[in-house]
């Protein structure tokens, strides 16, 4: 049976992101980079410069229609939040134009959305320090899902089959058909993507927070996230009473499950606005 990394390996010609997500990365990352340098960099591509002044212009930051340059734009909305959007944007477009006949693209990148949008807000609500961070955590949680449906596409819809018919977990059942897991194929793409330890880790140890070491409060948020994006996606009627999440991972960022309703309402709201931006196909989903 294949290695999770070989699966990557497999496809890593496909699987690449833009060069603009790189050029914000290295802006980002550079201390002494300045909001100016950011919006020179996003010049490079027009459409994104389009979605920026869009961002900066909606409702929630209170300048409808007055931001007209990318650098105010930049600043208005934050160097954080301008490289989630690029690696939001850019992402998506890697995946949109995957043909498989057996996934859904604009399905899957909603459900990963609101992913990111409940994990980003879940960190807010525990009081994590640089909570933005989450967003892309909680984004790339099921990442691993998408180089199965590629790369082994039988065997991956089997194992969804099989776990849904003997209400198994579906990671275990993927380790008995294929020898990997989704964790663990999504962390090796992120890895060969030369993105954040602390991102890699989070995906890796999602199914397992207790194992993530240092990592443990990202990869027990990236897993509340995700069980709460899977339930979502459940008819009303096959939704559990009570949330299958790890207590472990309760524990240790200290979220409250009574504020999940009202987060979820917030969630809801913000996900129409930014499937409008970055994936328009994807609110019909």
């Amino acid at each position: 049976m294949p290695l999770a990394s070989e699966l990557v390996e497999s496809c890593t010609s496909v699987f690449t992101l833009s060069e603009l997500h790189a050029y914000v990365r290295d802006v980002v990352d550079n201390p002494d980079a300045t909001a100016e340098d950011l919006a020179e960099v996003l010049k490079l591509d027009p459409a994104m410069s389009v979605r920026v002044l869009r961002t900066a212009n909606g409702s929630s930051y209170g300048f409808p229609k007055q931001i007209d340059t990318i650098s105010r734009a930049v600043n208005v909305i934050g160097v954080q939040a301008v490289r989630e959007l690029v690696t939001t944007t850019t992402i998506g477009q890697t995946f949109s134009g995957m043909p498989s006949q057996f996934m859904d693209a604009a399905r899957f990148w909603r459900k990963s959305l609101f992913c990111a949008l409940v994990a980003e807000k879940m960190a807010t609500s525990c009081g994590v320090d640089h909570s933005e961070r989450c967003f892309i955590e909680g984004l790339l949680r099921d990442i691993g899902h998408f180089v199965l449906y590629q790369t082994v596409p039988q065997r991956a819809q089997s194992a969804l089959i099989e776990a849904g018919y003997l209400e198994a977990s579906l990671a275990e059942v993927e380790q008995s058909n294929i020898g990997c897991d989704f964790a663990e194929v999504g962390a090796e793409l992120i890895r060969s993507w030369e993105m954040p330890v602390r991102l890699e880790q989070a995906i890796r140890c999602q199914l397992s927070p207790k194992d993530a070491g240092e990592f443990e409060l990202h990869a027990s948020l990236v897993h509340l996230a995700g069980v709460v994006a899977d339930i979502e996606e459940l008819e009303p009627s096959r939704r559990p009473a009570a949330l299958p999440v790890s207590p472990y991972a309760i524990t240790a960022t200290g979220f409250v499950l009574t504020n999940l309703p009202a987060l979820l309402t917030d969630v809801r709201t913000q996900l129409r606005d930014t499937l409008s931006l970055v994936c328009p196909q994807a609110m019909a989903a």
